[in-house]
């Protein structure tokens, strides 16, 4: 029986985190299902950039180094992201951006697994993958990227030739979540090594990268964590591999003596290795806010929000008839639903101006995502509304929801 608007209501009054809604500065009049590409701005950011820049920068200037502790941010951020992640401490750092990161991963693995000719990643990963991938590997004499069709082909090329596997934990079309435990082991028999790329799982579902023996990992922050627009990225190492692994951009923050200003070129000890030039200190620090709100949060009953509020939209958006990439299974899915119109783009649009905003993938993906901190039931049963009300009227096929801008 499908739910009523009035079950909803019931569900947000009973919903363990429906506080955290109060914790975002939410645009009246609007129903956000984009967190799975932008996170929403949490109240705190504000105030935290403010001080930054009027206290920290404007009057310490450059003592913050030493007397905010700015120094310190990329490992103290790494840590507290750590447990979202399933990571203990010294293996995550905060910095640079996912496609850095993973050339600096992918780099590192390479040189752990001399004499192995391919990498092997998912055909329709996010593309940024394959780009860093097929770079990456170029500069390895004999080393060439391998495309699978879907991660279930991966049994058909892994051998004894591969020398690192990187694929997403979380599609960021489908919305299907794969199975890291098993596919890590897989990898390993092999004798290879899995980088994951959690930038559609980590703040959406646990992730236990420990757990499942996991090599490298790298991830954003912009999206379920909630640290802005172009917020710097995560990299982690597992601390078997930190002592022997040797990332490609050895720069000066990864130096064993930054301040000594030696010409040659020292590791430190540890996962800080895997930092480059110096951190993007503003976006740390609107990070900072973030994960002050993830901190209220447990992980496990985000997790189980996420699955109903999906589980919700996909049964009250069955009867449109608009088929379905997600899987419905609750093991396969992230935090995201995503249904196919031919003309996806157009509709998306008169969704937006309704208030309700989702994005479009191409070639005809309608995305929305479920952020369980800041949606309500109620929110999606209005969002699913709208939709019906979008294909039923045709408004999506006026001339100006064609209209394609830069970013789609």
């Amino acid at each position: 029986m499908t739910a009523t608007r009035a079950d909803c209501a019931a569900l947000d009054a009973a919903d363990p985190l429906a506080h955290l809604r109060e914790e975002f500065a939410l645009p009246a009049g609007v129903l956000y299902l984009d967190g799975n590409s932008l996170g929403a701005l949490p109240r705190g950011t504000s105030d935290r950039i403010r001080r930054m820049v009027e206290l920290e920068w404007g009057e310490g200037l450059i003592r913050s180094w030493n007397d905010a502790g700015w120094y310190q941010l990329p490992q103290g951020l790494g840590e507290r992201i750590a447990p979202l992640v399933g990571a203990a401490p010294g293996q995550l750092v905060v910095c640079d951006s996912t496609s850095v990161n993973l050339f600096k991963v992918l780099g590192a693995a390479l040189r752990l697994r001399p004499g192995r000719t391919a990498v092997l990643a998912e055909h329709g990963a996010f593309p940024t993958d394959l780009y860093i991938t097929e770079g990456a590997t170029a500069l390895f004499d004999g080393v060439e990227p391998l495309l699978l069709p879907t991660a279930a082909d991966l049994g058909r090329l892994l051998d004894e030739q591969v020398a690192a596997v990187v694929l997403s934990h979380v599609d960021y079309r489908t919305g299907e979540l794969l199975d890291m435990a098993a596919i890590t082991e897989q990898v390993h028999r092999a004798g290879a090594l899995m980088i994951w790329d959690l930038c559609h799982s980590a703040g959406a579902l646990p992730v236990t990268l420990d757990d499942c023996g996991v090599d490298f990992a790298v991830g954003c922050t912009y999206k379920y964590l909630n640290g802005g627009p172009g917020a710097p990225a995560f990299l982690y190492a597992a601390e078997r591999h930190q002592a022997d692994a040797r990332q490609p951009l050895s720069g000066w923050f990864g130096h064993a003596r930054p301040f000594a200003f030696e010409p040659g070129y020292a590791p430190v000890d540890g996962v800080r290795r895997f930092l480059t030039g110096t951190p993007p200190l503003l976006g740390m620090g609107a990070l900072e806010a973030s994960l002050d709100v993830w901190e209220k949060a447990d992980l496990h009953a985000v997790r189980a929000k996420s699955l109903a509020l999906s589980g919700l939209f996909l049964d009250l958006v069955a009867p449109l008839g608009l088929p379905s990439v997600t899987p419905a299974e609750d093991a396969r899915r992230g935090s995201q639903v995503s249904l196919r119109h031919p003309d996806g783009y157009a509709v998306m649009q008169a969704l937006i101006a309704r208030g309700v905003i989702g994005d479009f993938r191409a070639p005809d993906l309608l995305r929305f995502g479920f952020t369980p901190l800041y949606l309500s039931y109620t929110d999606v049963f209005d969002a699913a509304r709208h939709l019906a009300e979008v294909l039923d009227s045709g408004e999506w096929r006026e001339e100006r929801f064609s209209r394609r801008g830069a970013v789609t």
